[in-house]
């Protein structure tokens, strides 16, 4: 499973990257607007750091399928490669997921809620559907198994598409999927520092150091005892 960082933030994004094996970032609309910066000056940001090799996601915001071609157009014309157009998974997106497809434009598929918006997508091409898995929750629904019916649904039908699950609360819904073996996940920075943080754990890297050094005295290591 793929783990891509969930923020424009670019600070919080560097701290992500320093310590955890990432594959990319996904924006969206009300993400960009809490850096109170322009858009492409964040984004620009963005892809300078995390090189050509990682995923940039970023999304459309125009109502009309011609709009969302547009905006993909230029989304890809100034972000370069591995940049995935986020289109809304309803008819007019459909519409501009097809036409990017035969363009050789890379979308994924967003505001997924149900299987069935999932499987007109990736017949529309998308790369990846984003299944909200926390809104879905909201709603009075399992999150976590729409999930895991989409990829199911996917790999049933030999479609290519992958699930870039979102909307986590919680590390443990993302061990769900990642056991499941879905193929993303777009987590926000405290979900994924959240993974490993665990006072047993913690407790024991301190366990280990105190013997070590009653054995050799304080301050000692590996490299100095």
């Amino acid at each position: 499973m793929k783990l891509i960082i969930d923020d424009a933030h670019i600070e919080l994004i560097k701290k992500v990257y320093e310590f955890y094996p990432i594959d990319g970032v996904t924006t969206n609309p009300s993400i960009l607007a809490k850096s109170g910066r322009k858009p492409y000056d964040v984004l620009k940001e963005i892809r300078q750091f995390i090189g050509d090799n990682a995923e940039l996601h970023v999304q459309a915001v125009s109502r009309n399928a011609e709009g969302m071609v547009k905006e993909a157009h230029r989304i890809s014309a100034e972000l370069g490669k591995n940049t995935f157009v986020k289109i809304p998974s309803i008819p007019e997106g459909f519409k501009a997921m097809k036409e990017l497809h035969a363009l050789g434009i890379a979308t994924t598929a967003t505001a997924v809620y149900t299987p069935m918006q999932a499987f007109l997508a990736a017949k529309c091409g998308a790369s990846y559907t984003a299944p909200y898995i926390n809104r879905i929750d909201n709603m009075g629904y399992n999150g976590i198994q729409v999930a895991k019916h989409i990829h199911d649904i996917f790999k049933n039908n030999g479609l290519k598409t992958e699930v870039l699950a979102a909307s986590f609360k919680n590390s443990q819904q993302l061990l769900e999927l990642c056991e499941y073996g879905i193929g993303a996940s777009t987590v926000a920075p405290d979900v994924i520092e959240g993974l490993v943080k665990n006072q047993a754990i913690t407790s024991a890297v301190d366990d280990f150091i105190k013997d070590f050094e009653s054995l050799t005295g304080s301050g000692k290591n590996m490299s100095n005892c």
